[in-house]
Parts: C-alpha cells; sequence; structure tokens
C-alpha cells in the first residue's frame, strides 16, 4: 500500500512503500531550501535535477547529479538546495 507525505507547504511531495528490499520513497522537490530530519540510515539518490546538500556537521555543500546517491546517518538531518524541479529516490536502512 502507498502512502502520501506532504512537507513544507506542499514543496516536497513523497509516495512511500516498502518491497522486498525494505521501504523507500519517491519524491519531488519544488526549487527551494529544506531541512530533514532523519530517525534511520537513508541512501538518497537522484533521479532527476540536481540537489545540493549539506551533511549535518559539515561546513560545506557538495553537488549530486542524477543517479548519484548521499548517505545520512541515523537520528540526524541535513539541509537540501534545490535550483529546479528534482526527483530523488529515497531508501531506509
Amino acid at each position: 500500500m502507498f502512502k502520501t507525505n506532504t512537507y513544507f507547504d506542499n514543496t516536497v511531495i513523497s509516495v512511500a512503500y516498502e518491497n522486498k528490499n525494505g521501504k523507500a520513497t519517491v519524491g519531488v522537490m519544488k526549487p527551494g531550501e529544506y531541512t530533514f530530519g532523519t530517525s534511520t540510515v537513508e541512501f538518497m539518490t537522484v533521479i532527476s535535477g540536481n540537489m545540493q546538500v549539506q551533511l549535518k556537521g559539515e561546513t560545506t555543500w557538495k553537488t549530486y547529479k542524477p543517479f548519484e546517491t548521499f548517505k545520512v546517518e541515523a537520528n540526524s538531518s541535513f539541509n537540501v538546495k534545490v535550483s529546479e524541479e528534482t526527483s530523488y529516490n529515497c531508501v531506509y536502512e
């Protein structure tokens, strides 16, 4: 069964699902700046567009392009900037 999640006044929308590989979401972000919190380890892969990401405790931003993945530790947070509509897949460990 799918579950739709909306964040930041509907500027980030995701669909949660679960399969044999575990829990995941597929989503889209409108241009903007966002801060997300985590409760589990997350592997986020950009599908289209670009994401500038700043992990908790980091001072620099790194840009991720389509098919690039970054890892966020559990019980952490990360900042994201997107300048165009961007889609992603997030897998939870």
